[in-house]
């Protein structure tokens, strides 16, 4: 379901920027959609892409809260830190945060040859 809202999504967020940019200017100079003689008047075409915006708009905020309301009920993921198993026997809040598990853990030993230790 969520899958087909994204994809629904997509094809509307992409449909609106071609409208948007097909509609003329305020100054003209940036529009792609004037010119001369066609099958609809400049201003017909006005009309329809200012239409088609607005449904487009509309569609684009509904499948937004769509998503919204479809993110919002999964399952809410789990913290990394809420992962990590408490030491037994310490107090909460001492020594019981990611860095000290970390410490605990043991490093695996290295191998190849060794650098001598300096005296």
């Amino acid at each position: 379901m969520e899958t087909v809202i994204i994809v629904i999504h997509l094809m509307v967020v992409i449909t609106l920027v071609l409208v948007v940019l097909l509609q003329r200017s305020e100054g003209g100079a940036l529009g792609i959609g004037g010119g001369g003689g066609g099958m609809m008047s400049s201003r017909g075409t006005a009309n329809m892409l200012t239409r088609a915006t607005t449904i487009l708009a509309v569609a684009f905020f509904a499948t937004s809260m769509v998503l919204t309301v479809i993110a919002r009920n999964s399952d809410t993921p789990s913290s990394i830190l809420d992962a990590v198993p408490a030491a037994q026997g310490e107090a909460p809040g001492e020594g019981t945060g990611i860095l000290d598990a970390l410490k605990q853990q043991s490093a695996p030993a290295p191998s190849g040859p060794q650098v001598p230790t300096s005296q």
